[in-house]
């Protein structure tokens, strides 16, 4: 089960610095995790400030 970013996200961009495949982009209103991609190691949620990720 991948993660995904919750509507709490602040766009630091910790989560993205912190992703070992570099799977996680920039969107409109948050970052964005290519669910495809996510090999679900949980270092994108364990930097996330906000706790703004989670598993869907």
């Amino acid at each position: 089960m991948a993660y995904f970013i919750g509507e709490d996200c602040v766009k630091c961009g910790l989560c993205a610095d912190t992703c070992p495949l570099g799977i996680i982009t920039e969107g409109e209103d948050r970052y964005v995790i290519d669910a495809d991609q996510c090999v679900e190691c949980g270092s994108c949620a364990a930097a996330c400030p906000n706790e703004a990720i989670s598993q869907q």
